[in-house]
């Protein structure tokens, strides 16, 4: 009998794990649930507070500080006002924690918001798939720092409509060419 009970058990288990890890996250059209987060400026970021009022794009990138992370960072700074003139704004996702989101910002004088996920609660939201975190060390205006990271997002972006529904997936994102490829959306759907 208790080995029934054991063998049934076990079972249980392997079913409620494996359903959880088949999350699909947001597909074009779903609605999208509230999320919050601390911004680099260790301020709470909620979307609740910028839907209905523009698009909002939502970029995942795997960690501060890197080249192709960087590169993508500093295209969507410098074309921020295309970017607001077509009605949107950007924020990006990464498992950084606060501190680093606040260096990044500071060295490459980004000029949107930054969120940290470090515990992936937001990448599991959308769906976008996460590794492990780690600690790199940078050098910035000739100090030392390490930047810690809680997970490692996938890059992976997302255009929020003003009715709060996806109407954007990449998950396949050149970091060089994500900007342009998102303007040019939402210009032909706005």
């Amino acid at each position: 009998m208790n080995r029934i009970l054991f063998s049934v058990l076990l079972m249980a288990t392997v079913i409620s794990i494996s359903m959880g890890q088949n999350n699909d996250g947001l597909k074009i059209g779903d609605k999208v649930p509230g999320f919050e987060a601390l911004s680099d400026d260790g301020a709470n970021w909620n979307v609740k507070n910028y839907l209905g009022e523009k698009f909002i794009v939502v970029y995942f990138y795997p960690a501060a500080m890197t080249g192709g992370c960087t590169k993508q960072a500093c295209a969507y700074r410098d074309f921020k006002n295309e970017i607001e003139s077509a009605d949107a704004l950007v924020v990006g996702v990464s498992g950084d924690n606060v501190e680093g989101l606040k260096l990044f910002k500071k060295a490459n004088d980004l000029n949107f918001t930054l969120l940290s996920d470090i515990s992936g609660k937001i990448a599991q939201t959308f769906g976008v798939p996460v590794g492990d975190g780690a600690t790199i060390t940078r050098e910035i205006d000739g100090k030392s720092f390490d930047l810690v990271r809680g997970i490692t997002a996938n890059r992976w972006t997302f255009i929020i409509d003003k009715e709060g529904k996806v109407v954007y997936k990449n998950e396949k994102v050149d970091a060089t060419k994500d900007t342009e490829e998102v303007l040019n959306f939402i210009k032909t759907h706005s």
